[in-house]
């Protein structure tokens, strides 16, 4: 049986124009072949080169899915959390064809960072701290989960998996947003049983303000300590003092700033809300050790889908 390819010159036309399949706009698509292509290439043939050969690099079979079609068919999986098969059927190409494609493009993307402007790209923690120095922005942080399978029996560390919130299986990342909202930064994965404090310690977050520029960074209720640890340049709402029987004033003035608090950090659940409109971000059912690279694919993404958008806008 002869396989004919599904995905012509006309359908991977309409996939890059239809914005809805991958969640981004056909000049964001190009931008990436231009940029992620030339990358792809050369580690593809350094893969050739530095093994053991019988045969010259570039002799056998060769590769059924050009490059376009690989990043698209990621794109897709990320945004939709399709299916290998499906994708496979769709391209005209085996299951293994897709899982590699994927497994090859998916890192190129985590490794991009995240688009503030067309010239400015943000890749650590570090390089934030400095660009909201700099821009004399305020920055929000908060922590999403991402639900996981459920480790194997009779595994050392299943139970690291479970989130102390949720009693689910998950892994937990810290987002960076500026005052607007949009994504500054996206953290590895780390088991959801880590406390968003101790996370933010572990990426190295109190030493960065301590030493870094004057920076405010709000926070929600799961940072309260950090803010005494840097000055107080991490704002967390009110502690309440009253631990019983408050004075009504106190009631009424705990509640007032905790709302003001409230309003100024909810931009930030609005960027993770756009985090998740990627279903690969709403449940995880493939490898845990992927999920790092797959968050932080789909927050270089739609940073710079929003950096895009923002670009255009002005102009």
């Amino acid at each position: 049986m002869i396989m004919v390819r599904v995905v012509g010159s006309r359908t991977r036309a309409a996939i890059i124009r239809n914005q809805r399949i991958t969640g981004l706009a056909p000049d964001v698509i190009a931008e990436l072949v231009a940029e992620i292509g030339p990358l792809w290439h050369e580690r593809h043939q350094a893969v050739l080169t530095s093994r053991p050969r019988r045969r010259a690099v570039g002799a056998g079979a060769k590769y059924k899915l050009v490059f376009v079609d690989r990043l698209l068919a990621t794109l897709v999986h990320l945004r939709h959390a399709t299916t290998h098969d499906v994708l496979a059927c769709w391209f005209g190409v085996d299951r293994s064809t897709i899982t590699r494609a994927i497994g090859e493009v998916r890192p190129l993307l985590a490794e991009r960072g995240c688009t503030v402007a067309p010239d400015i790209r943000l890749r650590t923690l570090a390089e934030v701290i400095d660009h909201l120095g700099a821009s004399g922005q305020t920055g929000i942080i908060d922590g999403t989960e991402v639900r996981v399978r459920r480790p194997a029996v009779g595994r050392k560390d299943r139970e690291k998996f479970i989130s102390g919130k949720n009693k689910q299986n998950a892994v937990k990342s810290m987002v960076v947003t500026d005052a607007e909202g949009r994504l500054l930064f996206c953290s590895p994965a780390e088991p959801a049983s880590c406390a968003d404090i101790t996370h933010a310690r572990k990426l190295g977050l109190v030493e960065l303000l301590a030493d870094g520029p004057a920076v405010e960074i709000l926070a929600d209720a799961g940072y309260q300590g950090l803010g005494a640890q840097t000055g107080g340049r991490v704002v967390t709402p009110p502690h309440r003092k009253f631990k019983k029987n408050p004075p009504e004033w106190y009631e009424e003035m705990h509640e007032r700033q905790r709302k003001a608090h409230s309003s100024r950090r909810i931009r930030v659940e609005h960027g993770i809300g756009h985090l998740k409109n990627w279903r690969s971000l709403a449940r995880h059912h493939g490898r845990r050790e992927h999920m790092s690279d797959i968050i932080q694919s789909v927050a270089g993404l739609l940073s710079h889908q929003q950096a895009a958008t923002a670009s255009g806008t002005r102009t």
